[in-house]
């Protein structure tokens, strides 16, 4: 029987708890978070022994966010959990990116961590509780992480930080910022926000970091208390002999690394490998050789890695041999793709995205049913990264969590400049196809959407631009690289990506691969990535200034008026049968909102105009003064009713038909008659009161 053990945490007026010992004996650490009445467990279970030939960490993380938490039963027919939702799935990437630099550098051994909500409400977000369950799951079983890794959401909300806000407060925030750390440094970083300056967010990080650091103490006060021996990781011996090989081949090493073009670099890195190949052989015989193929490989890359590392630090030189803080040629192009409703073409050096964007109605827009309430998504961000786009033959089945990842960031960086649905009824969606990639593909995607959307015609509130930076760090020395490639970005310390308008920053993103960075690196990391920025946008606003006046002719037109929600039965008409005269006879898609929004979507503009006039008819109410052609409905012996409006019926009196005196009404009208009359009235119970005569000229006296 496991040992029960419970440690608390305060934060801010929040009562965290780390539990273990009630659920999941077997698993080789299991925890449970608890913040109100939200509560997350984890469960991590590691393999015994190294995996074979394995030289990355074999670790697996699922999140699974379960229905029963929030009181709902799972939709569609099975009626049970299934694949895991996009939230789900960064979800998983955000436990991931922190845990993964954590472990020591020779741990192979297969890890699996599996994270569930159990229960949640919808007060104390579960996200950032899973994160902590993960962390303090692995503190108390054996497997080796190097340090406690605790996880807080911040947001700016009317001018103050909030810490774990509720999902109401995070939609009024001009601040959303998720940050991951040790209790010495910050590990990972996923923001969005308003057009915020960067001292705001260095704020908000060292306010993140201030309450990371107690839940980082409260997990290894649990892990003093019940955590397991920690399985001891044995480096391998040094091959010195293998060394020696590898090592005379720092020549071939330098120059490769000198080689600006990618294509090159890389034929020159393959030829390498055979050379090194051949040496081997040549040292050892065939089979030995073969053998030790693994160990060769891995000095081969140690030797990349330092050499690169040391060309930065000590040269101050770079692979394509621009200055530390240079962005690559940038070339811009609108109006790539003929039939698209938008399209641009952004290159960045060898990288490159073509962004297109599509227009639709509200019924285009994407249903997000989770935990929360359900709530419709109008803006939309897929990202597209296929293998030729890094010269690689491999199947392609579709989005996998990074692609997913990157078009999440792209989205936010976009998100924040969109119009309001009230300015602008239509769902974007925007795609990012990946044609050629060498660094810094997500934030390619940023510009190419911005520029394809003032293409489109969506009148964003300034254009956006996405820079990546990196880290080169050793001891004290370290250097901050702007618009890295991917080379920097496999070799280097720090992925630090920057998105942002000219008057401030709209999302950012940093993983790194070390144990830390302090708050003085970042801030030196922003500022240089607001030059680099501020250059890109200069560039972009080369090709397309700002949004352009009219949509596509091929986009569909949108017409949104506004009538009396009482009205709005007056459209659909019994059983529908109004609305399905309406669409019939213009062609048009009517959407009818019960606060009395009526959207008209066509490409035809004559259509929507005719559409409108026919709601306008049903809707309208009758006015005083004006004059209305009618049709006569019924007659009476004091006068006959005419309906001037679709169900609005007014009564003309007998001595109001014409201006001499009428002794019968069918004298004048019949019925089926089409009349034109004035209102003259509407009484205080709404009946409307009409005059033919008033429409007549006054005949001359005799």
């Amino acid at each position: 029987m496991q040992k029960f053990e419970i440690v608390a945490c305060e934060l801010d007026g929040h009562t965290i708890t780390f539990e273990t010992g009630a659920l999941a004996e077997q698993a080789s650490g299991a925890v449970v978070v608890r913040c109100g009445d939200s509560v997350a467990f984890s469960a991590v279970v590691a393999s015994k022994e190294a995996r074979e030939g394995c030289d990355f960490l074999p670790m697996t993380v699922d999140y699974t966010e379960k229905t029963y938490a929030a009181g709902k039963i799972p939709g569609g027919f099975f009626k049970r959990e299934g694949r895991p939702t996009t939230k789900e799935i960064l979800t998983c990437r955000l436990i991931d990116r922190p845990l993964r630099p954590m472990f020591p550098e020779h741990y192979h051994n297969d890890i699996q961590l599996a994270v569930y909500v159990l229960s949640y409400d919808k007060v104390n977000q579960v996200d950032i509780l899973g994160m902590n369950a993960a962390s303090c799951s692995l503190m108390v079983s054996e497997v080796p992480l190097l340090q406690a890794i605790a996880a807080v959401r911040v947001c700016k909300i009317d001018g103050k930080l909030v810490l774990n806000p509720s999902p109401e407060q995070v939609d009024g925030s001009s601040i959303e910022m998720v940050v991951a750390g040790t209790e010495d440094a910050i590990t990972m970083v996923e923001c969005g926000s308003s057009e915020v300056s960067e001292e705001e967010l260095i704020e908000a990080l060292g306010f993140a970091h201030a309450n990371i650091k107690k839940l980082a103490i409260a997990q290894k006060e649990l892990a003093a208390k019940v955590g397991k021996p920690k399985t001891v990781v044995v480096a391998p011996a040094p091959d010195l002999e293998t060394e020696e090989v590898v090592k005379s081949l720092i020549g071939d090493v330098k120059d490769a690394l000198c080689t600006v073009e990618k294509i090159e670099r890389v034929e020159k890195f393959r030829v390498l490998k055979l050379k090194m190949a051949e040496q081997m052989v040549a040292r050892f015989g065939e089979e030995v050789a073969k053998e030790k193929d693994a160990t060769a490989k891995g000095v081969l890359e140690s030797l990349i890695y330092t050499e690169m590392r040391r060309m930065i630090l000590e040269d101050t030189r770079r692979i394509d041999k621009r200055a530390l803080n240079d962005v690559r040629p940038i070339s811009c192009a609108v109006g790539f793709l003929p039939r698209t409703h938008g399209s641009a073409l952004f290159n960045r050096g060898q990288t490159q995205s073509l962004g297109i964007v599509t227009l639709g109605a509200s019924r285009d827009s994407q249903i997000i049913d989770g935990l929360d309430d359900e709530y419709k998504k109008k803006f939309i961000l897929h990202y597209n990264f296929p293998p030729f786009s890094v010269g690689e033959s491999k199947p392609n089945r579709g989005p996998g969590r990074r692609e997913i990842g990157h078009g999440a960031l792209a989205e936010r960086a976009l998100k924040h400049v969109m119009p309001s649905s009230s300015d602008f009824p239509y769902t974007v969606r925007m795609v990012s196809e990946i044609m050629s990639s060498n660094g810094s593909s997500s934030m390619a995607s940023v510009c190419s959407g911005s520029l394809a959307m003032m293409d489109a015609g969506v009148p964003i509130k300034a254009p956006v631009a996405g820079i990546a930076m990196g880290l080169i760090k050793e001891g004290e020395n370290f250097k901050v690289l702007s618009d890295i490639l991917g080379d920097e970005d496999h070799f280097g310390d720090m992925d630090f990506k920057v998105a942002g308008t000219s008057h401030g920053v709209t999302a950012l993103q940093m993983d790194i691969k070390i144990t830390g960075v302090t708050l003085e690196i970042m801030r030196h990391a922003l500022n240089q990535a607001k030059e680099g920025r501020l250059h890109i946008l200069g560039k972009m606003n080369e090709a397309i200034q700002a949004h352009r006046p009219e949509l596509s002719e091929y986009a569909p037109r949108i017409v949104t008026i506004e009538i009396d929600p009482e009205k709005i039965r007056n459209v659909i008409g019994p059983g529908g049968k109004m609305i399905r005269k309406i669409t019939e006879e213009t062609g048009v898609e009517i959407e009818a909102n019960d606060d009395g929004r009526i959207l008209i979507i066509s490409p035809d503009a004559a259509a929507n105009a005719k559409a409108v006039f026919m709601i306008r008819q049903v809707t309208e109410d009758a006015e005083v003064g004006k004059i209305y052609v009618g049709k006569v409905k019924r007659i009476m012996n004091f006068g006959a009713f005419v309906e001037i409006l679709p169900g609005i019926e007014g009564m003309v009196h007998i001595s109001q038909l014409e201006h001499r005196r009428v002794n019968k009404v069918e004298d004048v009208v019949n019925i089926g008659d089409e009349v034109q009359v004035k209102v003259i009235e509407v009484d205080s119970q709404g009946r409307v009161n009409l005059s033919r005569k008033a429409c007549m000229e006054q005949p001359p006296e005799n």
